[in-house]
């Protein structure tokens, strides 16, 4: 159910099981390190010029994503692929989740406690499907996390975009730069928001449409 190369961290176990571990435990006291490669390149402050265009569609996705859940029912949110996948409610969850997780808990980005994940690199709520989430609390957690990335998009500069920052993971480094986590994430809120739009449609509900200038949503079948 996870990209190819998402990462052990966030989607070891999406696939073929009923958990979405996140496995983050396994970091927690371990080092993180900033290797800032162009000097004076995280201002505390506005930068002269942001990468906000260069991520013009995305807080369209994010918007189009939150106007289908708060429509959801508890029917839709439980609804899975198979008994071996995690239901619709879950992989909500799991988007809003890794942006904390990658921006907070890997980058040292600010803004954690704003969001129900003040722990970073604590367990997300996918990791327990025997507390399932309702729209209020999945809206709530889209829409906070979002802030911390829309925060990133303001204040990161292009040439910010080069940082390495490394983790240690079980022992072995793992060096992530601030682009290759944009990405990751970009295309990781589009990859289960597509994820979830079959779940739903197979099932018969309406779809998430994260392009179409007018409607929100998908009929089941439609595509555009």
């Amino acid at each position: 159910m996870c990209q190819s190369g998402e990462g052990e961290d966030k989607c070891q176990t999406f696939a073929g099981t009923l958990g979405i571990s996140r496995a983050r435990s396994s970091i927690r006291s371990e080092q993180r390190t900033h290797n800032p490669l162009v000097a004076g390149s995280s201002p505390a402050g506005p930068t002269p010029m942001s990468i906000r265009p260069f991520y013009d569609q995305w807080p369209q996705y994010n918007q189009r994503l939150i106007d289908v859940v708060v429509e959801m029912s508890p029917e839709q949110l439980a609804v899975r692929p198979d008994v071996t996948r995690a239901p619709v409610w879950a992989i909500v969850a799991h988007i809003a989740g890794a942006r904390v997780y990658w921006l907070c808990g890997v980058l040292g980005e600010p803004g954690a406690e704003t969001t129900p994940f003040p722990d970073p690199l604590g367990d997300g709520w996918e990791d327990d499907e025997d507390k399932p989430r309702q729209v209020p609390e999945l809206v709530t957690a889209l829409a906070t996390t979002w802030r911390i990335v829309d925060d990133c998009l303001e204040r990161w500069a292009p040439e910010m975009l080069i940082d390495t920052f490394e983790r240690r993971r079980l022992g072995a480094p793992q060096t992530h730069s601030r682009t290759s986590v944009l990405q990751r994430l970009f295309s990781h809120d589009a990859y289960h928001c597509g994820e979830m739009s079959q779940t739903l449609g197979v099932a018969g509900f309406r779809q998430i449409d994260l392009w179409g200038p007018e409607g929100l949503a998908r009929e089941p079948g439609q595509y555009g």
